[in-house]
């Protein structure tokens, strides 16, 4: 009796004890690296995350069954390896899809009971082959009611498939996110799964980003992720989150910032105020540009630039140049905004764009960690 006492005793601790540490794991701070972009996965400063997902696995349009192209077969496996050198507590996370595959696919894939295990099999099997802690699906986006209700079957069938792979191997259980839509309806009014959400993801990563571009709104240099609006009909991070916290726990919901922004070439130079006219992209051929070439740019031209506290976000203009982005004071209004709504945290698209680390420190690092511990010494202190 004694012995069975103790043994009792011995697991409810280690129960205890491992149900701390989960509730530990109360923020996630991270980023993606995209293997396209010629930025090594050696030159990632892990230190600042602990979270890093890896982009992007392929979905075979035939089989549906998750790939690594040839091209990325030795980056993807020793991935986790190197980014644990600068960092051993960093979790890694597999991602499939992304803004270039091809939606029609993944939809595809999501319509049969048949092609959705062979998905979840075989991601679950190339992400433990690959030494990554877990899974993260890119599906930009699922555009009608079924496909949705799809989006929750996926998701559901997943989650068993993965707990049951951990009972199995003994392993702990792999994560699973899902990248997904500003806000909690897709256009058209399509809700996403809500319940099947909440219950099989570890979190959404919100694309609170790419609300104006030149590609989609060529007439006006439009913020491409204020914070706030400034009209009610206007597109906000702010206005999505608030939509996502009342469909789903805040601690599910990872809030996303871009480590890039847009340029739009000016009508007239002397107009150069947020929504400017504009006519089409400028720099590149889609106005996308990286926040480094952005400083450069800034450097380059003696641009000139502003910080809207207001909205939250900044742009710059030199002769009929706009471009809208954020820096430094958007992101850590941004991580400061994540916090205060009680988020789980915060991501960022791609590491890439931020070579130097100076957004990432900002926002996700020392500097960020920094302006916490002064807001809650004032907070001490008032009280």
């Amino acid at each position: 009796m004694a012995s069975k006492t103790l043994c009792y005793i011995f697991s409810t601790i280690v129960f205890l004890l491992q149900l701390h540490f989960s509730a530990g794991q109360t923020v996630v701070k991270s980023a993606y690296w995209f293997s396209g972009s010629g930025f090594p996965a050696s030159s990632i400063d892990s230190s600042l995350f602990t979270h890093l997902f890896c982009a992007f696995a392929d979905l075979n349009p035939t089989t549906y069954q998750v790939t690594i192209s040839s091209s990325n077969s030795a980056l993807f496996s020793t991935f986790t390896r190197t980014v644990q050198q600068k960092n051993p507590s960093v979790k890694t996370l597999l991602s499939i899809g992304g803004g270039n595959a091809n939606a029609s696919t993944i939809a595809s894939m999501a319509s049969q009971a048949s092609t959705r295990k062979t998905f979840i099999d075989s991601s679950i099997n190339l992400a433990r082959s690959n030494n990554f802690h877990g899974l993260d699906l890119d599906w930009e986006y699922p555009s009608s009611a079924s496909q949705m209700t799809n989006f929750g079957l996926l998701i559901n069938e997943w989650r068993t498939a993965v707990a049951n792979e951990a009972k199995n191997s003994g392993k702990a259980a792999l994560l699973l996110s899902a990248a997904v839509f500003r806000t909690s309806s897709y256009y058209g009014g399509f809700n996403y799964p809500f319940q099947a959400i909440s219950k099989s993801l570890d979190w959404i990563n919100v694309m609170a980003y790419e609300f104006y571009g030149p590609s989609w709104s060529p007439k006006e240099a439009g913020p491409p992720a204020a914070l706030y609006n400034i009209t009610a009909s206007q597109i906000s991070v702010d206005t999505g989150i608030k939509a996502w916290i009342q469909a789903v726990s805040p601690k599910k919901v990872v809030l996303g910032v871009p480590f890039f922004g847009f340029a739009w070439r000016l009508v007239n130079a002397n107009s150069h105020g947020i929504f400017a006219p504009a006519n089409g992209a400028a720099i590149t051929s889609g106005g996308a540009i990286a926040y480094s070439k952005i400083k450069d740019f800034i450097a380059q031209t003696s641009a000139t630039t502003v910080f809207n506290s207001t909205i939250v976000t900044n742009y710059c203009y030199s002769g009929t140049t706009w471009i809208g982005y954020d820096d430094t004071q958007s992101i850590s209004t941004k991580v400061t905004y994540a916090r205060g709504k009680g988020l789980l945290g915060f991501f960022a698209w791609q590491l890439a764009q931020d070579p130097n680390s100076v957004l990432s420190k900002t926002g996700f690092g020392l500097e960020g960690e920094k302006e916490e511990k002064k807001k809650r010494k004032i907070e001490q202190t008032e009280e």
